[in-house]
């Protein structure tokens, strides 16, 4: 009898051990059969009858950090643990992340009599396992007064979020945190033949193989987000607006079937090494390819306001994780986002005027930037003199880091071409209400006044899901965003600049930079009318942040220096171009000095041959044979005027 009662306490101390995240290496490596029926005919699992999903806590034994050194390690013996990888990622945050929490409790107060369904829609995807554990026991809402005592709510998107998705074949069809969960204690992974002893035994859930874990339409319940239109006084309008689609922009892109690259290839990048998945069982096979759990994204700036206040907001992760993910995210932002190129149009340049062309392509597989319509990126340039001095800038940002060209309470159009400094280039969703106002109230977004993200390599208007990540605003009419003449899908755009040097003769350094902004300014002007506990307190974290907004990519360009000549008091001001459009490609200018120049672009900003006569006092010039549309420049001193020219 005693011995019955020494071996069930090692048995108890070794179950505790294993459940505290601590390690247990048996003799084989892994427990016999007999011990497992022998562990199941005494302890009871985790999961009580009723209840349908496990705590990350539960999985920390195995997957997380293994102190002998033997498992959940690469081939160079670098730890590469699930647990911690995930814990200060934005998925491991998203029921903590105080901006969502401020955003939903600022969508309540200005729509009180939608509150319930408002949580209800926001908590299926950032707290996806309080939410569907309140769904399946019937309870009708899911609010934030019932994540904050919840600590399936609180884990976020955690282990079973995941893994508990079951392979439907609506899954990829299902969005708007319509989640198809495997309600009978099942577990999927993309490994063969999963050990299921153990996982039965302590966190009673069934492993099993899984390929769609490993499948972009796992990704599509939480990352295309459809909400319902409301007017201005609260009321449904019966329609839709498409507030995020990051799953069916990679739909629309070369990604899915030419390149044949999923979410995951990214967002959890392969391994080839073998790795031991759990702690305590040595006998278990390396597991090849490995998944990383970093799920390093672009939202660098959140992750580091919750590092810096993870006390208040009741986060418990070591600060070596917060470390870990925001270099994750920094190496994602630097090197998979978009490439940038400049460079000095001579053929194009005059003695008034430098032209310089700034490339920007995608290299993610979505647009970018993608996801919460509050991110932004935005090109700036500035042309620097042989002494030092700015002579031209765009893109500049004040000391609250927002721009200094941005029109309070609108926005900036996407630009074609820059040749003032009052003009910005920001790539961005820009929601519009009922009325065509700019809005960031989710629940009042009817309609894109602007969306000129950059789109991914292979994007088109002719896919079938383009309608909900549809091209909005100027970038739909210009001629080189995401285009190459009739060709779609380059994932690029060119901005020109055309900066005026007002007589300045030397040489210019042209630097052009690209900065990310994840949560700008203007995005929380709408926000600020508004108090409650959530919105002050993530105000006051942002208020106190580092806001400096984040540096992708620069390039580089030095221009010659340019003689200047021309008579400088004559103007531009009368000319008159016409016919226009024209039919036949001629083209009669009136108002125009002999002594101005004249350039003609195509729409891709090439420079095209013309045929130039002087009739009088007018100039006649005549077209390529092409049609479509052509941008004539003349130049006179230091001026210098545009006109768009349509030949059909």
């Amino acid at each position: 009898m005693k011995k019955s009662i020494s071996v069930l306490t090692v048995l108890v101390a070794c179950v505790l051990l294993l459940r505290s995240g601590g390690v247990l290496v048996s003799k084989e490596g892994y427990h016999s059969p007999e011990d497992l029926r022998f562990f199941q005919a005494h302890f009871r699992p985790p999961l009580d009858s009723g209840e349908y999903f496990s705590l990350p806590q539960n999985c920390k034994g195995c997957h997380g950090y293994d102190s002998l050194g033997l498992a959940n390690i690469d081939g160079s013996g670098m730890d590469v643990n699930l647990y911690d990888d995930w814990e200060t990622s934005m998925m491991g945050l998203s029921a903590y992340d105080p901006l969502w929490r401020a955003k939903v409790s600022h969508e309540i107060l200005v729509n009180p009599t939608h509150a319930d369904e408002l949580q209800t829609l926001c908590t299926s995807c950032h707290a996806p396992l309080g939410h569907y554990d309140a769904f399946y026991k019937g309870q009708p809402h899911y609010t934030l007064a019932d994540l904050q005592t919840d600590s399936l709510g609180q884990s976020g998107v955690s282990c079973h979020s995941c893994h508990g998705i079951k392979d439907s074949s609506s899954l990829g069809s299902l969005f708007t945190g319509l989640i198809p969960y495997d309600t009978n204690r099942m577990v999927y992974g993309p490994f063969p033949a999963p050990l299921t002893g153990p996982m039965q035994l302590y966190v009673g859930l069934t492993p099993a193989l899984g390929l769609h874990l490993s499948e972009s339409r796992a990704c599509s319940p939480c990352h295309t987000l459809i909400t319902q239109t409301a007017d201005l006084n609260g009321n449904a309008t019966g329609t839709t607006y498409v507030e995020q689609a990051t799953y069916h922009e990679y739909l629309n892109s070369a990604y899915p079937n030419i390149l044949q690259q999923s979410c995951q290839s990214c967002h959890m990048p392969e391994i080839e090494d073998a790795v031991k998945i759990a702690n305590g069982y040595t006998a278990i096979p390396g597991r090849t390819p490995f998944n990383l759990h970093s799920f390093a994204g672009a939202n660098q700036f959140m992750v580091q306001l919750i590092k810096q206040n993870k006390s208040r907001l009741g986060v418990d992760a070591p600060d070596r994780n917060f470390d870990s993910t925001l270099a994750a995210i920094t190496r994602m932002l630097k090197e998979q986002t978009l490439d940038l190129s400049a460079q000095y149009d001579t053929s194009a340049s005059t003695a008034d005027t430098a032209f310089i062309r700034v490339k920007l392509t995608n290299k993610a597989g979505h647009k970018f930037p993608s996801g919460y319509p509050a991110r932004r990126a935005v090109l700036q340039l500035i042309a620097i003199k042989q002494n030092g001095d700015t002579l031209f800038s765009s893109g500049l940002f004040d000391s609250t880091f927002e721009t200094t060209t941005a029109p309070p309470g609108s926005f900036e159009p996407h630009y074609e071409i820059i040749n003032s400094s009052s003009q910005t280039q920001i790539y961005e969703q820009i929601m519009g209400d009922v009325n065509g106002d700019r809005t960031t109230v989710l629940e009042r977004a009817a309609s894109s006044l602007k969306d000129n993200r950059l789109p991914p390599l292979g994007f088109t208007t002719l896919h079938p899901v383009y309608d909900t990540c549809a091209i909005a605003g100027n970038a739909a009419v210009d001629p080189d965003f995401n285009r190459d003449g009739s060709l779609e899908g380059t994932g690029s755009d060119h901005v020109q600049y055309h900066i005026p040097l007002n007589g300045y003769p030397g040489a210019l350094q042209v630097i052009a930079r690209v900065y990310y902004q994840a949560v700008p300014p203007s995005w929380l002007s709408e926000m600020r009318g508004y108090s409650s506990a959530e919105i002050d307190t993530f105000l006051n974290m942002y208020d106190q942040s580092d806001r400096t907004p984040f540096l992708i990519a620069s390039d580089s360009v030095q221009t010659p220096a340019i003689t200047t000549g021309v008579a400088q008091n004559l103007i531009l001001s009368d000319l008159h171009v016409w016919p226009n459009p024209t039919s036949d490609g001629q083209i009669t200018l009136t108002g125009l000095y002999r002594e101005a120049g004249i350039v003609v672009y195509d729409a891709g900003g090439r420079r095209v041959f013309i045929e130039e006569r002087q009739a009088g006092s007018r100039r006649v010039i005549l077209l390529p044979e092409s049609k479509g549309i052509y941008y004539l420049v003349a130049s006179l001193g230091n001026q210098r005027i545009l006109r768009k020219i349509v030949r059909y």
